[in-house]
């Protein structure tokens, strides 16, 4: 790190079917980084993000991370894509000792045991499978399928809908599982819809669950879709086409399209003013991150060394962004529990 420049590194998916996650997520981050910069920087050093495609696959992750600290010289990480990928590169971090805030991923095996390496700016995946379960038997459905991804990702998931339907003496009337990076859903139609779930809890990529659910309605299948929201809301109305009205999809941040949210209007503007023109979740959480970054690092001083950044972070109790807090301590890393429900309408729209 130089006095006047942080280079700060992402490994994420740029390439394959979860593409677009990696692509928004880097435009939040850059778009708040240019805002950033725009101002003088944090303690004068301009932000500059470096990205190392990892297609969604966990060696790739493993020798991407790597290749930012030890080539690249990264000073710190950001935004990292998926639970498989983020396992796999976990170590690599953990012994170089350089931080990483903000995992797109709400897999408990992240966040339990306690990395100090490790700041996450979303809510987990139980919190997102309870509140999706509290939402449909508050609706009186009880016969809720899971439909899941195949690796540590899907089995989080599922973990999480096993655990919240338990608590209301509740099973799943069926599962099924699709490969990560395949779109084959086949067995996994033949082993749901002959249970006839009133409900099916998708934890898997856009693009399987986008197949599943247009074959599934091709097939007579009525009832709902809920995903978590990894899915990426705005990818998956995009797959879906006109597919998509009526599925439900889980958030972690506030809601991109609503102004009478003040962290909202910002994070709108700082794309506005980044010449991006579509808001959507995905960047929503690029930007946050990116912002708990900025002030961990504006807490570290004029001198900023990794454990400074560590500290830094540490030292956020409860800060408020306008309708989005974030909450750290010496032994907490979770940052949020935040969750939001939100509704895909025709055109592609979203309602909450």
């Amino acid at each position: 790190m130089g006095d006047r420049q942080v280079l700060v590194g992402q490994f994420a998916a740029f390439s394959g079917p979860a593409a677009q996650l990696g692509e928004r997520l880097k435009v939040g981050i850059e778009a708040f980084f240019r805002q950033v910069n725009a101002q003088g920087g944090v303690n004068g050093r301009s932000l500059k993000l470096v990205a190392r495609d990892d297609g969604y696959e966990p060696e790739k992750a493993k020798a991407a991370a790597r290749a930012l600290i030890e080539e690249d010289n990264v000073f710190s990480l950001i935004g990292s894509v998926g639970t498989p990928t983020g396992i796999a590169a976990l170590p690599v971090l953990t012994e170089a000792r350089v931080p990483l805030v903000g995992m797109f991923t709400g897999a408990e095996a992240l966040r339990d045991p306690f990395n100090r390496y490790v700041f996450h700016v979303r809510g987990s995946y139980f919190d997102e499978t309870e509140r999706i379960v509290q939402h449909l038997t508050g609706l009186g459905l009880t016969k809720i399928a899971v439909f899941y991804q195949n690796d540590a990702y899907g089995q989080t998931g599922l973990d999480g809908m096993q655990r919240a339907l338990a608590r209301r003496q509740l099973k799943p009337v069926a599962v099924g599982t699709v490969e990560r990076n395949a779109v084959d859903v086949s067995k996994a139609l033949a082993a749901l819809l002959p249970a006839q779930p009133e409900a099916i809890v998708q934890i898997s990529a856009y693009k399987s669950c986008a197949a599943f659910i247009k074959q599934a309605r091709g097939k007579g299948y009525g009832g709902q879709f809920f995903n978590v929201s990894f899915v990426g809301a705005k990818a998956l109305a995009d797959e879906l086409g006109d597919t998509g009205a009526g599925v439900v999809i889980s958030q972690v941040v506030p809601f991109p399209f609503a102004t009478s949210i003040p962290v909202v209007r910002e994070y709108q503007q700082v794309m506005a003013e980044a010449g991006q023109k579509e808001y959507d979740f995905s960047s929503m959480e690029g930007f946050l991150t990116a912002k708990v970054f900025a002030e961990g690092l504006r807490r570290a001083g004029k001198s900023p060394t990794r454990d400074g950044l560590i500290a830094g972070l540490e030292s956020i109790h409860d800060w408020d962004m306008g309708g989005f807090s974030i909450r750290y301590g010496a032994h907490n890393h979770v940052g949020s529990k935040f969750i939001d429900i939100t509704t895909i309408l025709k055109g592609g729209r979203f309602m909450h």
